[in-house]
């Protein structure tokens, strides 16, 4: 049992916790530095029932006034902590293993997607048509779920399609960036300059958005864009077309976050259901783009060069 009390019904909580140690043991005499309060200006309270003994656990002052609150909790003779105070520890601790794998999980299956991106386009050089299958496929999985009732349908109106529009061009941008980026760099190259991403969003909130940050955060850039030059410098098999790709992924990724916080709050869409849309309306706004940069026609000279020398394997 739980709960928060004002200043004025102090009194009550600490005689009816006294009440009950008297009858339990009457050798117990009232601490000498116990408070005393003046009871005759307390309003009477009825049908209340307390079975443990209740223990004053913090005072905080909440309001204009600053009227101090104080917290009692009932706690159990043969445990240390208010009952809800154990719920919620236990909670609390549900919740981050949870998101532990989650990450875990974003992790390894981000591994072997750069692993399988980078194997198909050393044999299919072709980034445009191989970012827009990627999302085709995640848009096609999402449809299906919806259709079969796996995952809930989201209930959109023209105003969230207007919302998501911007964040689904940078979005778009980022992708496909990352990708022309990988086509023509190792992938761990890619992705040290990628990690990068965290002086981006500083800088950018900080120029356009004018948001300060403390100046540890800003001495805590200096090994990454240290790094990330280091390894731009050092890397044998550097390519500028890969450089500027990985950098423009960087750009667009944070503009896309931005994008997304300031325009999505308030939209009742879950966090998945919120990513397939944006993968549709990104599949909807590069399928054209990349039509226009590669074509069906390079797409098929490379299909074909492509079962000629890996064979029909290329296809899985």
């Amino acid at each position: 049992m739980s709960f928060t009390i004002k200043q004025s019904a102090v009194a009550t909580c600490i005689d009816v916790s006294n009440s009950l140690v008297y009858k339990r043991s009457p050798s117990i005499r009232r601490h000498p530095f116990s408070p005393v309060l003046n009871l005759q200006n307390i309003p009477k309270r009825t049908n209340v029932l307390v079975s443990k003994p209740l223990h004053i656990s913090s005072v905080e002052s909440i309001g204009k006034e600053k009227k101090p609150v104080i917290q009692c909790n009932a706690y159990e003779a043969d445990k240390s902590e208010p009952i809800e105070a154990a719920e919620q520890v236990k909670s609390e601790a549900e919740k981050r293993v949870k998101i532990g794998i989650y990450f875990a999980t974003w992790w390894g299956l981000n591994v072997v997607f750069n692993i399988y991106n980078k194997k198909v386009l050393n044999a299919y050089p072709y980034p445009w048509l191989t970012s827009t299958l990627s999302l085709a496929c995640g848009s096609l999985m999402m449809l299906i779920s919806w259709a079969t009732r796996i995952a809930e349908t989201p209930k959109t109106d023209f105003e969230f399609w207007k919302t998501l529009f911007p964040v689904a061009v940078a979005h778009t941008i980022g992708h496909v960036a990352a990708t022309v980026s990988m086509s023509k760099v190792a992938v761990s190259f890619t992705h040290i300059i990628k990690s990068g991403e965290p002086a981006f969003s500083v800088l950018v909130s900080r120029f356009l958005l004018g948001e300060s940050f403390p100046l540890s955060v800003y001495l805590s850039l200096i090994p990454i864009i240290g790094g990330c030059a280091l390894s731009a410098l050092t890397e044998l098999n550097f390519n500028m077309t890969g450089f500027m790709g990985a950098m423009i992924s960087n750009l667009a990724f944070v503009l896309r976050n931005i994008f997304s916080k300031k325009g999505m709050k308030g939209k009742s869409v879950s966090g998945m259901n919120y990513y397939a849309c944006l993968s549709l309306l990104s599949l909807v706004i590069l399928t054209p783009f990349a039509i226009a940069v590669e074509g069906p026609q390079m797409w098929a000279a490379g299909w074909e060069t492509a079962l000629s020398q890996i064979g029909p394997q290329f296809i899985w």
